[in-house]
């Protein structure tokens, strides 16, 4: 049988809402956000905050969500300035500049030029300070002389 509630029953309690984050963080978080103060301390001072407060403040998960969504909408705007940069500068004049960007601008678009192997060799072996022979003694099986090599010192 089907009951129904009656105003003596308990309701689930309503979810809590964001909490209300105040002005003075709110700027405090605009100018670390806009690159106007390097430290906590700098936006705290020019927020009119302590430096604890702020610090205490920054530390909360709302606060912390906050100020990650401020981040990434001034990220998102800046994204868009620097494309228009890059498409500006497939159009200079010089050549160098032009290739790096129309690399850059082919690489977001997933093309990408072979990957070439590339080997250093140094030849110089007087100058090097140790030089390892590899190189088998007569007689002997290549993989024992790459298992026990030769160290031969040079100065």
């Amino acid at each position: 049988m089907n009951e129904i509630a009656t105003s003596t029953d308990k309701l689930p309690a309503a979810p809590a809402g964001p909490k209300r984050i105040t002005h003075k963080v709110r700027r405090a978080i605009d100018i670390m956000v806009a690159g106007d103060a390097k430290t906590i301390t700098e936006a705290a001072e020019k927020a009119g905050l302590s430096r604890e407060h702020l610090s205490r403040e920054l530390s909360k998960s709302d606060v912390n969500t906050f100020l990650q969504q401020k981040v990434a909408r001034a990220l998102a705007i800046a994204s868009a300035r620097a494309g228009a940069v890059k498409t500006e500068l497939l159009d200079s004049t010089s050549e160098h500049v032009r290739n790096d960007a129309s690399s850059f601008v082919l690489g977001l678009a997933g093309i990408r030029p072979a990957e070439s192997l590339s080997i250093a060799v140094n030849v110089n072996v007087a100058r090097a300070g140790y030089c390892i022979d590899l190189r088998p003694e007569p007689g002997e099986i290549i993989d024992e002389a790459r298992a026990n090599p030769q160290v031969i010192e040079h100065e």
